[in-house]
């Protein structure tokens, strides 16, 4: 087989996107969808594999700016859009793909790539590492009350329609990123996202709506949700799905979930993504009542080692030298001192000390953005202490007052 691995033309866009669809089911994006995707997407840096005159592999990535631990936004590489035509597996298409983006991440100077992974096992062998977790809720309204702060009863809500609610929902989010570790900040193409809104993935679902949550005259939080009409022989049943939520204070907050556990004709409010430590369930009074479910989301790849472990903020002072495995990106791997703190002053430079711990490059990436432990990963046996107390010390050094959080895929 002959294939040729090159940067996707403009001219060439439809191909490669109906390859990436077949891929993922054959189900073709709505046109307002699809013209979205393709003003977002970022030309020199995609990638195609062709056989001939076929598409049979996509792989493209988005220049991103990353929340770290201490509020830096990091560059980094958003990963996105990557399939292997069903009729060319097992050829190294998709490695020969991650070959070529890491060099190219590399050579514009990005430390980190990040990508949401469709399937989790694939991506551990390039070195990437689950870094962020998501929280679904499917809280039953009828049954779950919540408890509201105090300033709650003085948030005023309002309905807004999607131009006015795209300019105060960016701003929401412009406010919210640097405390966050894992969110990316965004552009204009980004936020209008927000207010894509094609019939076809309504699901049955109204159109998309806008609240936005607000103090004395200035913002203070939104909310986009969906609404689901449902009706039972007892009565209706109705459901609501949340898009986006966010708010400057506690108050605002609570009266934003406060105003979506009481939409009339609903009993259940759903959410799909949250951070997993989500102030709500602090709120509910009942949280068995509010179906939590966990999964992984950002995976992190650390593309130069020691200017990604620069970047960020350490929560105590660290002093350690790790011993790094990274068969994929060799110049990684070796022993590598990080002196830091929570001052954001890091160090992390090559040295011959003697190694303190010994991992690979994904258990870094996993642990980078704060919300695995390095702990953990030695019980699972994937980070060894050579030096007693350096685990505790960098585990520690690690670790983040806000889990890390993907607000949205990419």
């Amino acid at each position: 087989m002959t294939t040729e691995l090159r940067v996707l033309r403009p001219s060439e866009w439809n191909q490669w996107f109906e390859c990436l669809e077949l891929a993922f089911g054959g189900v073709a994006e709505p046109p307002e969808q699809r013209e979205l995707e393709e003003q977002l997407t970022e030309h020199e840096r995609s990638l195609g594999i062709w056989d001939g005159d076929d598409v049979v592999g996509t792989a493209g990535a988005f220049s991103f700016r990353l929340a770290v631990p201490g509020g830096a936004l990091v560059p980094a590489a958003g990963v996105t859009m990557v399939s292997v035509a069903a009729t060319h597996r097992r050829r190294g298409l998709l490695t020969s793909m991650m070959r070529r983006q890491l060099d190219d991440v590399r050579a514009l100077g990005e430390p980190i790539a990040v990508l949401t992974a469709s399937e989790p096992v694939i991506y551990g062998r390039f070195g990437y590492g689950a870094a962020s977790r998501q929280m679904s809720l499917t809280i039953d309204t009828s049954r779950v009350g919540l408890t509201v702060p105090e300033g709650t009863d003085g948030i005023r809500l309002r309905h807004a329609k999607p131009d006015e609610a795209l300019a105060a929902c960016a701003s929401v989010y412009e406010r919210l990123v640097a405390g966050r570790p894992g969110t990316p900040a965004h552009n204009a193409a980004w936020d209008r996202k927000a207010v894509v809104d094609p019939v076809d993935e309504r699901q049955g679902g109204s159109a998309r709506q806008y609240v936005l949550a607000e103090r004395d005259g200035e913002l203070v939080g939104c909310v986009t949700y969906r609404l689901h009409p449902k009706w039972e022989a007892t009565g209706p049943m109705g459901k609501v799905v949340v898009n986006d939520l966010g708010a400057l204070d506690p108050a605002a907050y609570a009266a934003l979930w406060r105003f979506l556990f009481e939409i009339d004709l609903t009993s259940t409010v759903v959410a799909n993504n949250r951070p997993v430590d989500d102030a709500v369930l602090h709120m509910v009074s009942d949280v068995r009542r509010c179906d939590i479910r966990v999964r992984d989301s950002l995976h992190v790849r650390l593309v130069e080692l020691g200017a990604a472990l620069e970047a960020r903020a350490y929560r105590a002072p660290v002093d350690v030298v790790f011993e790094v495995e990274d068969a994929f990106c060799p110049w990684n791997a070796g022993r590598w001192r990080l002196t830091g703190d929570a001052k954001g002053s890091a160090s992390c430079r090559r040295t011959e000390d003697p190694a303190d711990l010994a991992l690979s490059v994904r258990e870094l990436g996993a642990a980078y953005l704060g919300g695995e432990s390095l702990s953990s990963l030695a019980l699972a046996g994937r980070v060894r202490e050579l030096r007693p107390g350096a685990l505790a010390e960098a585990s520690l050094a690690f670790s983040s007052d806000a889990e890390p959080w993907l607000p949205h895929g990419f």
